[in-house]
């Protein structure tokens, strides 16, 4: 995480606890202390501020987070108006293509799931709204990269790097920049397995006036659903012209 040296400690070790006790699922003081190498005594602190402002709940020593984070997280959601034009489309695709559709929009050098819906025959996904992933490991992702400026791709590849989720993940950056060259002259992206084993996705860009991608729109199945012209042709297209309802309605609106 980048810092210009003006952070203050005590906030940062706040959203720190929130942050582990978030990845496991729950967790007491000292395992806690243990995971981020502090005292037991600041965590503690810390805890015990957090529950009496209730945004942790405390479970017979167990902290979680609390529901008071969604309240914030929607209301931050609810004022984006590309969440509120592109979530009829999503919901419009899950339906049609019975898989997951899913909404993305970057921010902070992150993929942001920000919306998603799930058709009839979907698999179950870790995926959720909010949940952060490294752009260049989904077809959302590189469908925004490629419609960023390279310098702007370059400052975020700097940043966070190019990890390997699974097997096919690109980590190569000449790699990825050839990947969304592609990307570019097509109008969509593919992401085969390169996020969850087992698993394809096709995602379109959602641009503005200027043609920068400021959120993406994708379906996305299993490998075995996923073949053929299925894969190749019809979802692209499907997804193409959700994209383009959206930023139609986007500009009108």
């Amino acid at each position: 995480m980048a810092t210009d040296g003006t952070s203050v400690q005590a906030t940062k070790t706040t959203f720190e606890i929130i942050e582990t006790l978030h990845e496991l699922n729950g967790a007491g003081v000292s395992e806690l202390a243990g995971e981020l190498e502090m005292p037991t005594s600041t965590i503690h602190d810390h805890l015990q501020t957090l529950t009496e402002m209730e945004y942790l709940l405390n479970n017979d020593g167990t902290y979680h987070v609390g529901a008071r984070f969604l309240h914030l997280g929607e209301k931050s959601r609810t004022r984006m108006k590309v969440y509120n034009v592109a979530r009829p489309q999503v919901e419009e695709l899950a339906s049609k293509t019975n898989e997951h559709a899913n909404l993305m929009i970057e921010e902070h050098d992150w993929g942001v799931f920000l919306y998603k819906d799930r058709g009839a025959d979907a698999v179950q996904l870790d995926t959720y709204a909010g949940m952060r992933v490294p752009l260049q490991t989904t077809a959302l992702g590189k469908t925004i990269l490629a419609h960023r400026p390279r310098e702007e791709v370059e400052s975020i590849l700097d940043r966070q790097g190019l990890v390997a989720v699974t097997e096919n993940t690109i980590t190569e950056r000449e790699r990825l920049f050839d990947t969304l060259e592609d990307v570019r002259e097509r109008g969509y992206a593919f992401d085969d397995e390169e996020r969850v084993d087992g698993m394809r996705c096709v995602a379109a860009p959602i641009t503005d006036s200027d043609g920068r991608a400021i959120a993406a729109i994708s379906v996305s199945g299993p490998k075995s659903r996923m073949m053929g012209e299925t894969f190749t042709d019809e979802l692209p297209n499907l997804v193409r012209r959700s994209a383009n309802v959206i930023e139609v309605n986007l500009t009108y609106s």
